[in-house]
């Protein structure tokens, strides 16, 4: 079974066939790696900019000046898919740096399905939705960096050293800021929604 954490699940040979083709000027071959890569990229750019055209603006000129670079990507130094994600962060963070960012949901952030409790039960609907609100509340209050770690962490199921070549620091930092982010939410959420969180990104 392929690890799904790692990066070489991401540049598969057909991948790199398509970029071959695609530097060769076959459109359709661009069109292949746009089908494949633009969901998770926008899910990555609305995860972090909160905003809906926003992130369609933002995922869409990541993936204009990836193609325009793409003689540039070297498959022996990351996936192409890491290759990708760090782009649109960066642009990304060019954007939320400049706006205040909404409340979130959970659920749409870390691409969750979260089943509702039975309809005959309200009271435990009503602790249901309390606690997805206290979640989603303390996910607002992260720093960028503690957002940008949690999102690609359990948003997209990378491993450590794909977020740290993505965020551009050392892995040891990847990690101290995805334990950090515990931490902060264990704190902002004060015993409110506590086992829901543990349940939605296991931690």
């Amino acid at each position: 079974m392929n690890d799904p954490h790692d990066p070489t699940e991401y540049t598969s040979e057909e991948t790199l066939c398509w970029i071959r083709e695609a530097l060769n000027g076959d459109q359709v071959a661009f069109s292949r790696l746009y089908e494949r890569y633009m969901g998770g990229l926008y899910r990555l750019c609305y995860s972090l900019l909160l905003h809906q055209q926003d992130a369609e603006d933002v995922a869409q000129e990541a993936f204009v000046y990836a193609f325009k670079n793409l003689p540039r990507y070297d498959s022996t130094k990351s996936a192409f898919k890491t290759w990708l994600y760090t782009i649109a962060v960066s642009r990304c963070r060019n954007t939320y740096r400049k706006k205040h960012l909404p409340s979130i949901d959970i659920t749409r952030l870390l691409q969750i399905r979260l089943f509702a409790p039975s309809q005959d039960m309200p009271e435990a609907q009503m602790a249901h939705q309390s606690a997805r609100e206290a979640i989603t509340v303390a996910l607002a209050q992260l720093s960028p960096n503690l957002r940008e770690a949690v999102v690609l962490r359990y948003g997209h199921a990378l491993a450590y050293r794909e977020i740290a070549d993505i965020m551009g620091c050392p892995q040891k930092t990847a990690e101290s800021r995805v334990r950090l982010a515990h931490k902060q939410l264990y704190h902002l959420l004060q015993g409110v929604g506590q086992g829901l969180l543990e349940e939605l990104i296991r931690i």
